[in-house]
């Protein structure tokens, strides 16, 4: 999901030979079943969407553990089911400090941002903005800022899954890789124009369901094999590690020194805050009913995407311990195959069939976890450009839903053409440079203009395009100037050297610097002269729900 160059590398890895190539067949047609079921449920879903608050918002039909089911599929990405696992088995208690920020992260989503926003805005971000402010600018800021995040966002899945899948498939040239990122990208757009929010979110359950099972099964083959003792199966991985008490300690990859220690810092601050601005979370809580289901909705997605989290011991330590980090890092040196080892060596090993379903059943589980976030992210951006740059702000209000729909079904097009493009165009780059990025813009541009604007009667239109383009500009120049980017072996460009920002997410800068430009463009701007009692109707309407959507 997001933040660390350790995460989700989009780099071509020999998986374990033995067990993928053997059972070919078995993939691609687990592969073709997950499709075609879950094309299906789009296509069923398009059939029941009618107008803009079926295609924006799923006709706000769902209920809080449904839409908690898909949000934990939003959420739980291809860099926390490959990424984590692999930080895990390579850096042990370094690596689980991630899971731990991604729970904690909700925390802010449902204490801060999911009620008010569910009851103040009705299809995105920039509709809260511009309750209280001139619209046509903020709107503006915020499509601009939703896109942005949105396609790096989604770049980064596109990389890892072609990566992925062409690898599985046993498809080593670039040529075949660029097919297959065209074809993700082709699904990606089917399930979006055809079933518009209802599609998208019921593709986002069943990956949910099918990532939690997975995952479980896992979990439970690797403690089988430690007896169900916890104490020896981290004891094993330490010494597999061969760091001995060092692999349970903190200090492996980060607080080796001052930048490190900053760096996890800058990290932590990013993934924290920046769950609550990411626009594909942002529009799943305008699905549900009622505020009070928004709120139910969070705390389901908090247990289930808890209990993923907390898998993620056995599954990090279990690689750790059963494949072993020489074994994980021969494949793939950021340890993105660690959890596709792991369901090898315990479904019976290399060259077993047992090893070889289950490798294929996780591949699988990976692959629907792409398809379903790539979904997610082409709907919020898409329905930002057509609500808010163009319904909003180029035609002035005067569009019809149904011309609304369809600028929408044109933007998932080219967006997913987009993607496709930068996807085959980068897909031997670091993905988790982009998610960090990705991360670090929601945190810079959209949290602080949110919570502005949600509970600061002075926060003006200067401060919301101070605080986005600020925060936006700032995170994207400190990311290209930073270690990511270039001046080691593992940076996006290793033969440059411009990395003159030492830390490797800008969030630790460009947060604090969002917040402060909001604050700075507000007090140095006259407010509206009705500013006042339109703060009084926001807070209302954000506290009560009175007169949501």
């Amino acid at each position: 999901m997001s933040t660390s160059t350790t995460l989700l590398s989009a780099t071509a890895h020999p998986l374990a030979a033995g067990g993928a190539g053997e059972h070919r067949t078995l993939i691609i047609t687990l592969f073709s079943v997950f499709v075609a079921i879950t094309l299906g449920i789009t296509v069923w879903a398009g059939r029941q969407t009618k107008d803009a608050t079926d295609f924006y918002a799923g006709g706000r039909s769902f209920t809080g553990f449904q839409n908690g089911l898909a949000i934990s599929g939003d959420y739980m990405s291809a860099a926390s089911f490959l990424g984590i696992a692999g930080a895990i088995s390579l850096f042990g208690y370094d690596g689980f400090l991630y899971s731990i920020g991604f729970l904690v992260a909700w925390l802010v989503a449902l204490l801060l941002v999911a009620e008010p926003l569910r009851n103040s805005g009705r299809f995105t971000m920039a509709d809260v903005l511009a309750h209280r402010l001139r619209q046509r600018p903020v709107r503006t800021a915020a499509g601009t800022s939703t896109i942005v995040v949105s396609i790096f966002y989604l770049l980064a899945q596109m990389v890892g899954a072609g990566a992925l899948v062409a690898l599985l498939l046993g498809a080593t040239g670039e040529g075949s890789r660029r097919w297959i990122i065209a074809l993700v990208g082709l699904v990606m757009v089917l399930y979006v124009t055809i079933g518009g929010m209802k599609g998208t979110t019921w593709v986002q359950i069943v990956k949910a369901v099918l990532l939690i099972a997975g995952t479980l099964l896992i979990t439970v083959l690797v403690l089988n094999k430690f007896h169900w003792n916890l104490s020896t199966l981290l004891g094993r991985a330490a010494e597999a590690s061969g760091k001995g008490g060092a692999f349970l300690e903190p200090g492996l990859q980060y607080g080796k020194d001052g930048t490190s220690k900053l760096n996890f810092v800058s990290l932590g601050l990013a993934l924290v805050l920046g769950t609550a601005g990411l626009p594909h979370i942002l529009i799943r809580f305008y699905t549900v009913p009622t505020a009070q289901a928004a709120r139910k909705s969070v705390n389901w997605a908090i247990g289930i995407i808890g209990a993923f989290y907390l898998m993620t011991i056995a599954l990090g330590f279990g690689a750790a311990a059963l494949v072993g980090p020489k074994a994980i890092t021969a494949s793939n040196e950021s340890g993105n195959t660690a959890a596709p080892l792991l369901a090898q060596e315990v479904g019976g090993g290399a060259g077993s069939t047992g090893g070889a379903i289950l490798l294929a059943v996780i591949s699988a589980v990976a692959f629907a976890t792409i398809l379903a976030v790539v979904a997610g992210l082409t709907l919020a951006s898409s329905a930002s450009f057509a609500h808010d740059l163009w319904a909003n702000v180029i035609r002035r209000g005067k569009t019809s839903e149904k011309e609304e729909i369809l600028t929408a079904k044109i933007a998932a097009v080219a967006i997913g053409a987009i993607s496709i493009a930068l996807g085959i165009f980068a897909h031997r780059l670091n993905a988790a440079a982009l998610v960090a990025l990705a991360f670090a813009v929601a945190a810079s541009a959209n949290l602080p203009t949110i919570l502005y604007s949600l509970f600061w009667k002075r926060f003006t239109t200067q401060g919301a395009l101070w605080s986005i383009y600020g925060g936006l500009i700032s995170s994207v120049t400190l990311v290209i100037l930073s270690p990511v980017v270039s001046g080691n072996p593992k940076a996006l460009f290793p033969g440059l050297a411009f990395d003159y920002f030492p830390l490797g997410n800008p969030g630790l800068v460009s947060i604090p610097l969002g917040f402060l430009l909001g604050w700075a463009g507000s007090l140095l701007s006259r407010p509206a002269p009705d500013q006042e009692r339109k703060y009084a109707e926001l807070e209302v309407r954000s506290l009560t729900g009175y007169g949501a959507h």
